[in-house]
């Protein structure tokens, strides 16, 4: 239910109140989070589904208890989506000053009373029921979940880059920015002491990697985003017909057309005239708006393939610019990024990931395994076997302490790719068109607004 957005007027109610747990989630709670769903539920749906509800559980821990029977919630779900503090538990205040005073009842037993750190084992693993829909030995371990992006950045951000003549090597893991992106994106930077940005989520302590602190940027539409814009075009079964032919994916062939009508130039420089703003379903971070719009400059009357191939171009343009924008956030409330660590989807589409670097003049790691949410989903479950004592143990240490050496072991690079430094004016121009787009997009809305 991330992607619903109807609690609008819900999560503009919850941030009046200005609580003191709205600065673990970037200062505002998006309308993407689980206390204005639950109050939008409670005042819709009071009958048909408030009132008869045994649990409300986040997509993991409702996985998790399906398999095992087990209501315990996962830290990494409950921190980062639900307000619970890894030091302070829930805050009765907040629920209450909200509406939502009934769920504190029998010890907030409707929303997680029982708090598993990653990794840990449920139960007595999976039930007979749960193993024959799966197909699998009953028992088998379980282990309390991470959100799947989370999966994702606690199996990239580690990987072992030496020989690679990386900037990070050398450099504390606090120098890498996992980026898990697919429908769509989670910029995961991590800390040893909590650092509070603007339209940031969290910090939120040992919600990804045990003993760090965790901000998480996002972008709430981008492959949604391209899909949108490619499959709505007046070209597209155009399109999905050569692509067909080739025994190609539309993207793959839209990557080979832009190579075609390039010419001499460098394939950025395409979008000279074309710029898109891709919040087409409001900004996640780090402006924290859900009102934002989409928006596209330097539209032409023409429709056909190479117009289709350059505003797709420009609209994963846009989405590197945002990744800009949310680390450009995050480095001036005190972080120190120098690396990408690319995964899921969309990092399979090379265009994709040489705007990334080129946009953003920061080298782009992409795992050896490109499956990389499955890769912190693994490392759960070795822990919940009984092959790793904890995830710290798992990382080699176990006392908690992070051993960089010992994690490196579970992720390996696959690829590295460098941004284009020849191409930098120009991208650094189309930035500040970028910029000028939103703040033009907040000029029309006050004049509308206006008398």
């Amino acid at each position: 239910m991330w992607l619903d957005h109807r609690a609008i007027s819900q999560v503009h109610r919850i941030n009046e109140t200005k609580h003191s747990v709205l600065q673990y989630v970037g200062g505002v709670m998006s309308v993407e989070m689980q206390a204005p769903k639950l109050l939008w539920l409670k005042e819709n749906l009071r009958e048909t589904c408030w009132d008869k509800a045994g649990h409300f559980f986040d997509l993991p821990d409702f996985l998790s208890w399906k398999a095992t029977g087990v209501p315990a919630r996962s830290l990494c779900s409950l921190v980062c989506k639900w307000t619970y503090s890894a030091e302070k538990g829930w805050d009765d205040s907040f629920w209450k000053v909200i509406g939502l005073e009934d769920l504190i009842a029998n010890n907030y037993n409707k929303i997680g009373n029982k708090v598993l750190p990653p990794g840990a084992s449920l139960g007595s693993g999976l039930t007979p029921e749960a193993a024959k829909d799966l197909g699998l030995p009953a028992g088998i371990a379980v282990a309390a979940s991470l959100i799947d992006a989370h999966a994702g950045g606690l199996g990239v951000i580690g990987a072992d880059v030496r020989g690679h003549g990386l900037a990070c090597e050398g450099q504390p893991v606090t120098s890498r920015l996992a980026v898990i992106c697919g429908t769509s994106s989670c910029h995961m930077g991590i800390s040893k002491n909590p650092i509070f940005v603007p339209g940031v989520w969290g910090p939120y302590f040992s919600a990804m990697v045990p003993g760090f602190w965790l901000n998480e940027g996002g972008q709430s539409v981008t492959g949604k985003l391209i899909d949108h814009m490619v499959q709505g075009h007046a070209v597209f079964p155009e399109l999905q017909a050569k692509a067909t032919a080739r025994c190609q994916s539309v993207y793959a062939y839209l990557n080979s057309h832009l190579d075609l009508i390039k010419k001499t130039q460098p394939v950025g420089f395409l979008t000279v005239d074309l710029h898109v703003w891709p919040d087409f379903h409001g900004n996640r971070s780090p402006l924290a708006d859900l009102t934002l719009k989409g928006m596209v400059t330097g539209l032409k009357l023409s429709q056909d393939l190479d117009d289709l191939a350059i505003l797709y171009l420009a609209t994963v343009q846009a989405i590197a610019f945002g990744t800009r924008l949310i680390i450009e956030a995050m480095e001036t409330a005190g972080h120190s990024i120098s690396t990408l660590f690319l995964c899921g989807g969309l990092s399979k589409n090379p265009l994709f990931v040489q705007m990334h670097a080129d946009i953003t003049g920061m080298p782009v790691v992409l795992s050896q395994e490109v499956e990389s949410v499955l890769v912190g989903a693994a490392i759960l479950g070795a822990c919940a076997s009984g092959d790793f004592a904890s995830v710290q143990n798992a990382y080699g240490s176990p006392k908690g302490k992070f051993n960089e050496e010992a994690m490196a072991r579970m992720s390996k690079v696959g690829k590295v790719v460098f941004p284009r430094c020849e191409d930098k004016r120009y991208y650094d121009k189309k930035y500040q068109v970028f910029l000028k787009l939103v703040e033009h997009q907040k000029e029309y809305a006050a004049i509308m607004k206006g008398d």
